[in-house]
């Protein structure tokens, strides 16, 4: 399910940052198919909440695939987008993923550096050799928190934000992310979503020079409780 102005969930907020809990199927920001980005339905929240008359600005820090959920961090100032951003392209926010993979890793703990490049006509990345041009460093740090059956749940530590990396990199070890068929899940889930969770995000925050950070709610279905009971 969407988010809308009705089922907004807010999971941390101040006077320059405001963290929402993203469902898949939102959009970070506007693209071609047309529909509405959750920064619109943000912006429409605050200015009805917070009895607005004139227009509320709300800056894209940052973007989170479509299918997948958790948290996103938008700014409500200037001053709050433009610091965030610099924190983002130099590297000081660190940020933790939880997804559920088909099968299980070999290893518990696991560290991949390799290059992808995007292929804009298809929307996905490969792995590919370094000097292929237009090829990215991809950096990853995977570690395993539970197994099941047929799943196991883990975390993922990214140094780089390439596009589609953790959909890439899981795929690359042979053990895509449930329901993500474009990269070789067996199946797609009912809602068209995929289990990639954006969980946490820390980062000192950008006036108050003071640690934040932000966690994500897990999805409420059968396996993600299974996978995260013992936590």
């Amino acid at each position: 399910m969407k988010s809308t102005l009705e089922n907004l969930k807010i999971l941390y907020e101040d006077n320059h940052l405001i963290a929402i809990q993203k469902k898949p199927g939102d959009i970070s920001q506007g693209d071609k198919t047309g529909d509405v980005p959750l920064g619109d339905i943000v912006k429409e929240f605050i200015k009805i909440r917070d009895e607005k008359p004139g227009n509320v600005f709300l800056g894209v820090i940052h973007r989170i695939d479509r299918p997948t959920s958790g948290v996103i961090l938008f700014a409500k100032t200037s001053k709050g987008l433009e610091r965030m951003t610099k924190a983002f392209k130099e590297r000081r926010i660190q940020k933790k993923y939880w997804a559920i993979i088909e099968g299980h890793l070999k290893q518990n703990e696991i560290s991949l550096r390799n290059y992808l490049l995007k292929n804009n006509d298809r929307n996905r990345s490969y792995v590919v050799d370094q000097n292929r041009k237009g090829a990215k460093e991809a950096v990853s740090h995977i570690r395993v928190l539970s197994k099941g059956d047929n799943y196991s749940l883990v975390e993922v530590e990214i140094e780089t934000g390439r596009h589609h990396q953790i959909r890439t990199h899981l795929a690359s070890l042979g053990h895509p992310i449930k329901g993500d068929v474009k990269y070789g899940a067996r199946r797609s889930n009912k809602d068209l979503s995929i289990d990639l969770l954006a969980k946490e995000i820390a980062f000192e925050h950008p006036i108050k020079k003071e640690p934040v950070k932000i966690q994500a709610e897990n999805p409420d279905n059968k396996l993600w409780l299974d996978l995260t009971r013992n936590l």
